[in-house]
């Protein structure tokens, strides 16, 4: 099954999906050294979203949020791609300065028909996603 969405940072990635239902803010949400998810109101909480495909709704927070992007990425401990039910800018700076895949606004909501585990591609030079069955 292919998806269409929105194109926001370049790069193409394939892996595994870690979902999360709550906006994630990078400025203390997510451990920059681990790519573990620190807060505890997250129904990600403890989970690594180090070289996962990571979806949630959006981000929230602090500008440093991209930095904290760009530190994952550094550390190796970023996500693979992001896809968002739509972007805001923080995550697509982020995104883009880190050089991951990034999505957002796909036909159908990711949160609806994607799980954890489930292995999909996410082209951000066309804004497509793949699902493998």
């Amino acid at each position: 099954m292919i998806i269409n969405g929105r194109a926001i940072s370049k790069g193409k990635a394939k892996g595994e999906v870690l979902l999360s239902r709550d906006e994630i803010s990078f400025l203390g949400d997510v451990d920059p050294r681990t790519g573990v998810v620190v807060e505890k109101k997250l129904d990600a909480y403890r989970k690594s979203m180090a070289g996962k495909i990571l979806v949630f709704p959006r981000g929230r927070g602090s500008t440093v949020g991209s930095y904290v992007l760009y530190q994952l990425k550094k550390n190796k401990k970023a996500p693979r791609a992001i896809i968002n039910l739509e972007a805001e800018t923080i995550v697509a700076v982020g995104a883009i300065i880190s050089k991951i895949p990034m999505v957002d606004r796909l036909e159908r909501n990711p949160l609806e028909f994607l799980k954890n585990g489930d292995i999909i591609k996410v082209d951000g030079d066309k804004g497509l996603v793949e699902v493998e069955k």
